[in-house]
């Protein structure tokens, strides 16, 4: 089954790639690696929630808005490879969970991420991954994934 039809599978649609916010660009290429530029959760050209991990969001709901900022950044590599079988393998997921100073769990909330990579792609989802608390993201958007994959 591709790619594509796993993310039918699961119900999902990907979205259009979110324009950038400023001087970047969606994705850049080297050799066989794709790094995604950081994709928030915008859903239909706004983000779907804002605020910190601890303080205005639980885990759940963070998990939630990080599964969002994986799918796009999985359009993002779709609009750059244009057949996302053409992913060999996720190497790598940053996801950035603004966060209050006393909130531990970012990595939880990473693995909304980390679980519809494995979803989509299989054994070739996973992933070596960070997980970091930061104090404010673009828009105050709750989280941020980047994403390294390779490709053919």
């Amino acid at each position: 089954m591709s790619p594509e039809q796993k993310i039918a599978e699961l119900g999902l649609t990907l979205p259009e790639v979110v324009a950038p916010l400023a001087a970047y660009v969606p994705t850049a290429r080297t050799g066989q690696l794709v790094y995604t530029s950081g994709q928030v959760p915008m859903v239909e050209g706004k983000l779907h929630q804002t605020g910190k991990l601890g303080v205005d969001l639980g885990v759940d709901e963070g998990r939630a808005q990080a599964r969002i900022c994986a799918l796009n950044a999985v359009a993002a590599l779709k609009a750059e490879l244009g057949d996302l079988s053409k992913v060999k393998r996720i190497v790598k997921a940053v996801v950035f969970v603004a966060s209050a100073p006393d909130f531990t769990e970012q990595p939880q909330v990473a693995n909304g991420a980390s679980e519809l990579l494995a979803e989509i792609f299989g054994e070739a989802g996973k992933h070596a991954r960070s997980a970091v608390g930061v104090t404010s993201l673009p828009l105050d958007a709750p989280v941020e994934v980047e994403l390294i994959a390779e490709v053919s």
